[in-house]
């Protein structure tokens, strides 16, 4: 893909294409990263409800411990989400145009640490999966707080379920027959909603097939090709603000 087309889905001037097609690419990652992280540790690093279910249940068993981790686990889905939005207000007071790259590039530099770091923690069993679990819930809270942004809250990339039964909704008006149309109420499918969710639900299981695929074969280093993804995506914005900064200070020295 060229890099301009790839530096505008991250720049501060959106438009509900360049929106599109950036969650269309991070959810093909999510999906990528989830499944890896499931191969890796034997559980999904992306779905809190699942998480915050199971630090119920183990807490009404008495298994203190693993409720601990759970929670440990949905702290850090939190706190990644909590870092991009400082990221990106931080940004936007200095008027940025990096404000969306920022965080793209953080997630790129941790899948990449995890990358090259993963072979030497799958020798350390005992650490393997509370950093596998805490690092990518923090990628996933920082990567959907990103769209969330970006998107005003009209697109997720991490999870699924609200996507899934936004498709139903409006499948059920797609096929919902007006029999006597009265001019306030006609049901009518929001076609573009639908193709949308679609869409994102399809880069989620690509992803997530080519991420189990790539980290069967190749292991850990499978995240590198993702974080190169990532890094492409934010480069731009980056670098035009770095640009802008040096001749900033080079015309007030």
């Amino acid at each position: 893909m060229p890099f301009h087309y790839l530096s505008h889905l991250s720049s501060d001037k959106r438009d509900s294409r360049s929106d599109r097609h950036l969650g269309c690419m991070l959810a093909f990652v999510a999906g990528a990263v989830n499944a890896g992280g499931f191969l890796a540790i034997g559980g999904y690093t992306s779905h809190m409800t699942g998480i915050v279910s199971s630090m119920a249940d183990d807490l009404a068993l008495g298994n203190i411990t693993v409720a601990l981790a759970a929670l440990a686990a949905w702290l850090a889905f939190v706190t990644g989400a909590a870092s991009t939005a400082l990221l990106i207000n931080w940004a936007r007071r200095r008027r940025l145009h990096s404000q969306y790259a920022l965080s793209l590039m953080l997630e790129a530099a941790l899948l990449l640490l995890f990358g090259m770091a993963g072979t030497h923690l799958a020798a350390m069993h005992d650490l393997l999966a509370p950093v596998t679990v805490l690092l990518l819930c923090y990628i996933m809270g920082l990567q959907n707080a990103i769209i969330t942004k970006v998107s005003g809250a009209v697109i997720r990339t991490t999870h699924l379920t609200g996507m899934s039964t936004d498709i139903g909704i409006e499948l059920g008006k797609l096929f919902y027959y007006n029999r006597r149309p009265l001019p306030d109420m006609v049901v009518r499918a929001n076609r573009t909603k639908l193709k949308l969710h679609a869409l994102l639900i399809f880069f989620f299981f690509t992803g997530g097939v080519s991420g189990a695929l790539g980290f069967k074969h190749i292991g850990f280093s499978a995240t590198i090709f993702l974080a190169g993804v990532l890094a492409m995506l934010a480069l731009g914005p980056i670098l035009h603000d770095i640009r802008l900064t040096w001749r900033f200070y080079r015309r007030r020295s």
